[in-house]
């Protein structure tokens, strides 16, 4: 199982014709994803890689019947793509593209959250199901089937760990990179979720970074609602206040947004935090095994022959005098036949009289 990407997922390539877009609808398509059509304005009626391009997605979505989005298209166009793709109908838009005014993001999110469509990204590298389908720039080869749920606002480190995890024997039921933009459609807590609910994800792996608040609420959630265990990483202890460090989210202001404070708050709810990412599969492994051991079936116990219930006082009673008949009964045969014996045999002393009455009538 696997969570937002599926075979089922149907994808429309918004920038298609482009070098990033052509290159990676290639490494979707080699990896089995069913991209099923392509969109750059006035090149409708062309192919690429075998894939129709459309004028526009409301075009494309009705001909092709494509159900997922993916913007490649550079940051002026970016906006206005994934207006398009929601207005045409698609049930998840995965934004690539990087440098996209947050302002102009608030009123997206808004958007698309009124019409329930979902939004991953911007400026993430996409998500992945091995095995199932991939949608977005993550390479293909380090992932492995199985039961590890990730999710990161971080592209590269995301490929670190599931490197990591794929080499100790850990396949991945989906991988998602939410993006490290202040405003991004999709973030941690809506992933856990999905998590908690898939039958194929046994434990999630949480990858945050300095800046915002997005992993202490993660922390919240987890505590009320995870049932399944959570492994976390904090990127950037040692960035100094005030600088941006890569993300536009990832950055301390004021005494808000630091890795000690993100890592207390994991710790508390019982989520253990790696030092370095090699650590997390040991992590996973050890909560795992505790899991086992709590919900492991317990051994039938043998049979003990329960004692008989206590009889009520009235029964006591009867079964009292019961007894008391059945003794007297056999009693009073015993008595009887000693008394016959009696009877019929005589005495040691009566027998030695005869004996000797019996010798002097012979003399």
């Amino acid at each position: 199982m696997a969570i937002f990407v599926d075979k089922k997922t149907r994808v429309v390539v918004q920038g298609i014709t482009g070098r990033d877009g052509s290159f990676h609808t290639k490494q979707m398509i080699e990896y089995g994803t069913k991209v099923v059509a392509g969109v750059t304005p006035g090149k409708g009626g062309k192919e690429i890689h075998g894939v129709p391009i459309f004028d526009s997605v409301a075009d494309a979505v009705v001909k092709t019947k494509a159900n997922t989005s993916v913007i490649y298209v550079p940051p002026r166009f970016a906006i206005d793509a994934i207006y398009e793709a929601g207005d045409a109908g698609v049930g998840l838009i995965v934004c690539i593209t990087e440098g996209l005014p947050a302002n102009d993001m608030l009123s997206v999110y808004h958007y698309l959250k009124s019409k329930k469509i979902r939004l991953i990204g911007p400026n993430c590298p996409g998500i992945i199901s091995p095995g199932l389908s991939k949608v977005g720039i993550m390479p293909a080869r380090i992932h492995k089937k199985g039961g590890i749920g990730v999710v990161s606002r971080s592209g590269t480190l995301t490929y670190e760990v599931v490197y990591h995890l794929t080499l100790a024997g850990m396949g991945q039921s989906t991988c998602i990179g939410i993006g490290g933009d202040p405003v991004i459609g999709t973030d941690f807590i809506d992933c856990l979720d999905a998590f908690e609910k898939d039958p194929g994800t046994d434990a999630v792996v949480m990858l945050g970074e300095i800046g915002g608040s997005d992993e202490e609420m993660a922390a919240e959630f987890i505590k009320k609602k995870m049932k399944k265990p959570v492994v976390g990483f904090i990127a950037g202890r040692t960035a100094p206040p005030g600088k941006r460090m890569g993300h536009a989210g990832a950055i301390i202001s004021g005494s808000s947004g630091l890795a000690a404070d993100k890592i207390a708050a994991l710790n508390v709810v019982g989520v253990p935090v790696a030092d370095i990412p090699s650590q997390l599969p040991d992590l996973i492994r050890e909560l795992l095994s505790k899991r086992k051991g709590k919900t492991a079936p317990k051994q039938p116990k043998k049979k003990v022959a329960k004692p008989k219930a206590k009889a009520s006082k009235k029964g006591a009673k009867k079964a009292v005098k019961k007894k008391a008949k059945r003794v007297s009964k056999k009693t009073a045969k015993k008595v009887s036949k000693k008394a016959v014996k009696k009877a019929v045999k005589p005495s040691k002393a009566k027998k030695s009289k005869a004996k000797a009455t019996g010798k002097r009538k012979k003399r």
